[in-house]
C-alpha cells in the first residue's frame, strides 16, 4: 500500500516487547476507532507471513514487529476482537485473512475505506494515494512499497513508511463517513462489511475451487476430475506452503482434466509437468485423485454452469446492460464494479431473473430493477445532451 511522507506526524513507536504491546493495546482500547494495516510476505508461500502490524490512534501510531523473538501478540488479538473499538482498514481482505489465521477470528467491527470510497462515488479504480490527496491532504511516497519486511532490523525509513498509512487513514475514514452519513449510504457499506466479516470469505471450500477456472465444457466427467484435482492442488499447496500456481498452473489443471491421465508417463505429457513430478510421491497422489474422480457415479458429478451450454445471450443485450449499468452508476455516484460484475451481466442477459447480487438490496434499487425492465422491453435507452437517459416504452 502506498505511503505518505508528511513530516508533522509524530514519530511512530516500534513495539518489539510484550509489555509495550500490552500497554499500547490498553491505551487504544479507549479509542472510538483505530486504523490498522499490515506488511507481510507471500511471494513464495501459500500462507502469508506476518511481518509488521501498524496501528494508529488519535494521538499515536505504532509499528509492531510481529517477528520479534518472544513477542506475545495476544493483546493485539484482544484489541481486534473488542466490539467497542471500530477497526478501520483500506483494502482489508488480505489483512483480515492474516488476522483470521493468526487469531482464529475476523476483526470486529470493521470498516474498509476502499469499499466505502466506491460507495461514495470515487469510482472503480481510485487508489489509496488519490484518496489521501483528496480527503486527507497528503502526498504519497511509494519508495518502500516492495521492501523485504522479513529482514531485520527495520530501518527508520521503513518505520516511517509503514506508520504513515494508518495516520492518513484516520482522515480518509472520517471524511468518507461524513459523506456516507450525508448521502444515507452507511447501510450500503454495512452490507459489504458483512461479507468481509464472514470467515467463509477467507476459507473457500476446496471442492468448489474448480468453478473459478470457468471450464467451457458440458462434459460432467471432466468437470468431476477438474473438481477433484483443483481440491487436491489446494490441499497439497497448503501442506507444502507454496502458492497454488507454483504447485500446478490453472491451464495445466484444465489440460489434465480433459486428458485424464492414468499413468506417470501420460501425466508427464501435460504442459508444466516434469517427469520427476509425475513419477514421484506428489504425482502418484495426483493420479490417485484422478482415478477416484473417474470412478465416481454419474449422479454425483458436478453439473455444468447454468446456461453455459444453452443458447448464448445476445452480445448486443450484454452491451446494452453494460451501458445501463454505467449510466445508473454515474447517476448515483457509485462504482459500477460494486454494483454488478461481468458474470452478473451475462446471467442477467441469459436468464429470466437470476439469483445474483445485482438483483438484491440497494443494488436492485440502483440498477437491477431497471436491468429487468430493459430486458422486458419496458424501458429503453436514449441520449440527452452528453448523458444516457431512460425512456419509458
Amino acid at each position: 500500500m502506498p505511503r505518505s511522507k508528511r513530516a508533522e506526524f509524530p514519530p511512530p513507536a516500534l513495539i518489539a516487547r510484550s509489555a509495550d504491546l500490552a500497554d499500547l493495546c490498553s491505551r487504544l482500547a479507549a479509542e472510538a476507532f483505530v486504523t490498522v494495516d499490515t506488511e507481510f510476505m507471500r511471494e513464495r508461500t501459500f500462507w502469508p507471513e506476518l511481518c509488521v502490524v501498524q496501528v494508529g490512534g488519535s494521538a499515536e501510531t505504532a509499528v509492531i514487529d510481529a517477528l520479534a523473538p518472544g513477542l506475545d501478540l495476544a493483546p493485539l488479538g484482544a484489541l481486534l476482537a473488542d466490539p467497542a473499538v471500530l477497526k478501520v482498514f483500506h483494502a482489508a481482505r488480505q489483512d483480515i485473512e492474516i488476522f483470521l489465521l493468526r487469531f482464529g477470528a475476523v476483526p470486529t467491527p470493521l470498516f474498509d475505506t476502499q469499499i466505502a470510497a466506491m460507495v461514495a462515488g470515487f469510482g472503480d479504480q481510485v487508489g489509496y494515494d488519490a484518496l489521501v490527496a483528496a480527503l486527507a491532504g497528503g502526498q504519497i511516497d511509494k519508495a518502500h512499497r516492495f521492501s523485504d519486511w522479513a529482514a531485520r532490523p527495520l530501518s527508520p525509513d521503513q518505520l516511517t513508511y509503514a506508520a504513515a498509512d494508518v495516520t492518513h487513514l484516520r482522515g480518509v475514514y472520517e471524511s468518507l463517513r461524513t459523506r456516507l452519513e450525508r448521502d444515507g449510504r452507511l447501510d450500503w457499506v454495512a452490507e459489504e462489511m458483512a461479507a468481509l466479516a464472514d470467515p467463509a470469505t477467507y476459507r473457500p471450500d476446496p471442492e468448489s475451487l474448480w468453478e473459478r477456472l470457468r471450464p467451457r465444457t458440458g462434459n460432467r466427467r471432466m468437470l468431476g476430475v477438474l473438481r477433484a484435482i483443483a481440491a487436491w492442488r489446494e490441499r497439497e499447496a497448503q501442506r507444502a506452503n507454496i502458492p497454488r500456481n507454483r504447485m500446478l498452473k490453472d491451464e495445466t489443471l484444465l489440460e489434465i482434466a480433459a486428458t485424464m491421465p492414468a499413468t506417470p508417463e501420460a501425466l508427464a505429457r501435460a504442459r508444466g509437468i516434469s517427469r520427476g513430478f509425475a513419477e514421484g510421491r506428489v504425482g502418484a497422489s495426483l493420479l490417485a485423485a484422478i482415478a477416484e474422480a473417474k470412478a465416481l457415479p454419474e449422479e454425483v458429478l458436478p453439473m455444468p454452469e447454468r446456461g453455459r451450454n444453452g443458447p448464448r445471450p445476445s452480445p448486443a443485450l450484454i452491451s446494452l446492460l453494460k451501458v445501463l449499468l454505467a449510466a445508473k452508476c454515474e447517476q448515483n455516484h457509485v462504482a459500477a464494479r460494486l454494483v454488478a460484475s461481468s458474470e452478473d451481466i451475462e446471467r442477467l442477459a441469459a436468464e429470466e431473473e437470476p439469483n445474483v447480487p445485482a438483483l438484491h438490496g440497494w443494488r436492485r434499487d440502483v440498477f437491477g430493477a431497471d436491468a429487468l425492465a430493459l430486458k422486458e422491453g419496458r424501458i429503453g435507452l436514449g441520449v440527452e445532451g452528453r448523458r444516457i437517459r431512460l425512456l419509458a416504452l
